[in-house]
Order: C-alpha cells, then sequence, then structure tokens
C-alpha cells in the first residue's frame, strides 16, 4: 500500500516540476512612418499562464534597447500572458498585454511622436 501510495505522488508530481514550455520573443519597434527606432527600452514582464511550482527558478521581468534596426530580442521565456512596455525618447510611451504561445513570436510596436498639452489656459 505504501508503494502504491508513494507511486502515485511521484507520478503526479512530476508534471508539476517539467519546465515550462518557452517562447523566444522578438520585438520590432517602428515610428509610423516605418522607420526603426534605437535605444528604445523595451520592458517585458510575464504576468501569467504559469505553474508557481515550476516558475521559482524563472525570471519573470526582462529590461532592454533596440538597436540600430529597432529590434529587441529576448531570451527564452514562459510562455503566456506578458505585458510589453516601450519607452523612447520624442514618443509616447506604448503599453499592451499579449497572449504568447507559440515557440517563436515576433510583435511589432510602433509609437506615436508626442501630442501637445492641452492647457485650459489658451
Amino acid at each position: 500500500m505504501r508503494f502504491l501510495a508513494l507511486f502515485l505522488v511521484l507520478v503526479l508530481a512530476v508534471p508539476l516540476l517539467a519546465d515550462p514550455p518557452m517562447t523566444v520573443l522578438r520585438v520590432e519597434v517602428k515610428s509610423y512612418s516605418d522607420k526603426p527606432i534605437d535605444r528604445a527600452s523595451v520592458i517585458v514582464r510575464f504576468l501569467e499562464g504559469f505553474n508557481p511550482i515550476k516558475m521559482k527558478k524563472t525570471r519573470t521581468t526582462w529590461e532592454m534597447r533596440t538597436g540600430q534596426d529597432g529590434v529587441a530580442k529576448l531570451p527564452s521565456l514562459p510562455q503566456g500572458k506578458i505585458q510589453i512596455q516601450v519607452i523612447a525618447k520624442g514618443y509616447q510611451t506604448f503599453g499592451q498585454t499579449f497572449e504568447i504561445n507559440e515557440a517563436e513570436r515576433t510583435i511589432e510596436v510602433k509609437l506615436n511622436a508626442p501630442q501637445p498639452q492641452v492647457s485650459a489656459h489658451q
């Protein structure tokens, strides 16, 4: 009986300890005139879709900058819901949530030029 109980515990625990499915993510940052924006900060936060036991040692936040080609390549990250925030000098900040469930994914972000400030004193 003990052997059967131990066997059942092991069979149920093994899937919980397996590595989560991963995605290689590429973020392309461009202006609305399709010009690449270099040195834009790209912040990716993993939000949900994982088992906390599996994710204990897995990184959940990444920060990097785009190159001259406007591309930020992230290392493998867990599949699930992520939030991407892009900050670039001279452009409006971008933020959106995405569901990632492929082995590789490219997300294109188009940044708006800043809008003039509105004042009631004009």
